[in-house]
Parts: structure tokens; C-alpha cells; sequence
């Protein structure tokens, strides 16, 4: 499963575009032996991601709700 995996998400994020969801980068995160500074640098970049993510979910929602209204009108 890729959100226990980085490897494997970073594959996905390469091959298919598809970005893994915060909480699995968040357990990543936690499951990995970082030094105190990687952790608090990762932390950091991770904050950044969580604010992308959600912005990105704001910008496709509508459009994704309009093509389901026009899948039902057909």
C-alpha cells in the first residue's frame, strides 16, 4: 500500500500524477528515523503540502461537480 510506502508514492506521483493523501505522507513522516532537524524540516515542508493539497481540492471540486451535473443530464 503506498501510503506506508514512499517509494512506492513517489512511483505513482511519477507515473500516474496522483498526489498521496497528508495523512498517509503524515505517517510516512512519523514512521521514518529522522535526525530532530530532518524531522523538523520535513514538518515544515509538510505544512506547506497540507495547504497545497487543500487549495488544490478548493480550485477541482466545482469542476468536478459540474461534469457530474452534466454526466446526469445525460
Amino acid at each position: 500500500m503506498y501510503h506506508y510506502d514512499p517509494e512506492t508514492a513517489l512511483e505513482e506521483l511519477s507515473e500516474d500524477a496522483v498526489l498521496p493523501h497528508p495523512v498517509h505522507v503524515r505517517d510516512m513522516i512519523v514512521r521514518s528515523r529522522l535526525t530532530p532537524d530532518q524531522a523538523i524540516e520535513l514538518n515544515r515542508k509538510f505544512q506547506d503540502y497540507l495547504h497545497v493539497f487543500g487549495d488544490a481540492q478548493a480550485v477541482v471540486k466545482p469542476i468536478l461537480e459540474e461534469l457530474a451535473r452534466a454526466e446526469r443530464k445525460q
